[in-house]
């Protein structure tokens, strides 16, 4: 029986002539990503959902709420209460102030001092599908709060605990820190072109449509560029799709057993699970995807793959079947396979932009690989 993920590795380069996967002379290269920002129209929900995933509350008022992980810095979500749930954008943190002003002077936008709350300054620019996009810098750092401590395991001939029993508790997965977001539109390499001209970004992966590799990437998985100090596979991820949208963000968790353990805790408590447990390609994190009451898919995960700036990127067709080394197979849910998803294709189908008919039959063959 042939392996379903033969072939499906990073280890595969550009062909000639392929997309780099990088810009000579960027903007600035941003750090980090540092938080995103959704409105929602119930906050008292949303932060009884994100005390159950492992944030913490950092700031709570009548109109207002900000979730943190227990790494020090900036809050990892910001959320506005607003008539209806929405996606507002990205921030990403800079090296410093000075890049957030050669950023705002370059695209001839304002620099902004951000809420007391946060401190710093900040510039809004805005992506090719019309997404603001802030850069920031020289907030105030949240302390460090106490983390799940990794379990001590005794693998393969390694006898690390000895007289010591393993009892994870079934509590809330701890959230470390923000990892990456991911982000569909219909002017995909348009958009890829400004997050890596901007703000420096550099591809780690490339996926492509079966059969359809000479007309370009329709994915890519993108880190910041911080020289020879690694990091995270992708902060900011990008596909093709038929409307511009929010897909998901993921959390940093200490371990499998604080993830899978966690993921007890949502259940227990009425919350859905959308995917996982499993292992990726793409960055080879542990996964396990949820829906939060208002519908965004948020994941926990552990054990991803860093980088420096070395390293080029990696080429493999788009197949749900590669989207995990193992797990249980990907859901509908996962992939996009709901009615409001069919209305956008519809729609994407009649306006101008990189979501044609040939794009179509590429994506309806990847949900069914």
């Amino acid at each position: 029986m042939s392996d379903p993920h033969a072939g499906l590795h990073s280890e595969q380069g550009a062909l000639p002539g392929e997309h780099p996967g990088r810009v000579r002379d960027p903007i600035i290269k941003a750090h980090d990503l540092a938080w995103l920002e959704f409105t929602k129209p119930d906050l008292r929900k949303a932060e009884e959902f994100g005390t159950a995933f492992g944030f913490t509350t950092a700031l709570r008022t009548d109109s207002e709420l900000q979730l943190r992980g227990t790494d020090p810095g900036a809050p990892c979500v910001l959320i506005r209460k607003g008539p209806r749930e929405r996606f507002l954008g990205p921030a990403f943190r800079a090296a410093d102030g000075r890049d957030v002003l050669r950023l705002a002077d370059v695209a001839g936008v304002s620099l902004d001092r951000l809420p007391e709350s946060i401190g710093g300054v900040g510039a809004t620019v805005t992506d090719p599908s019309g997404l603001p996009v802030r850069v920031v810098a020289d907030m105030h750092d949240l302390p460090a709060l106490p983390a799940q401590t990794p379990l001590t395991i005794n693998a393969g001939t390694s006898t690390t605990r000895v007289n010591a029993l393993q009892r994870p508790a079934r509590e809330p997965a701890r959230v470390r820190r923000l990892g990456h977001v991911v982000i569909q539109t219909t002017r995909y390499r348009e958009v890829l072109d400004w997050y890596l001209r901007h703000l420096g970004l550099i591809v780690s992966d490339f996926l492509f449509y079966p059969g359809q590799r000479e007309r370009g990437p329709v994915m890519s998985f993108i880190r910041c560029d911080r020289g020879s100090v690694p990091s995270d596979h992708h902060t900011l991820a990008l596909t093709l799709g038929p409307a511009n949208r929010y897909v998901h963000s993921a959390y940093q968790v200490a371990d499998l057993d604080a993830l899978a353990a966690g993921g007890e805790y949502l259940l227990d408590h009425g919350y859905r699970r959308s995917w996982g447990i499993g292992r990726h390609i793409q960055g080879s994190q542990l996964f396990d995807y949820w829906r939060d009451p208002d519908g965004f898919l948020v994941e926990h995960f552990t054990d991803g793959d860093l980088f420096d700036c070395t390293l080029e990127p990696g080429w493999a067709p788009m197949t749900a079947s590669g989207l995990a080394q193992w797990g249980p197979p990907a859901t509908n849910d996962f992939l996009g396979v709901r009615p409001a998803e069919l209305i956008a294709v519809a729609r994407g189908l009649r306006e101008d932009n990189e979501f044609d008919l040939h794009r179509l039959r590429g994506m309806l063959k990847v949900a069914t690989s």
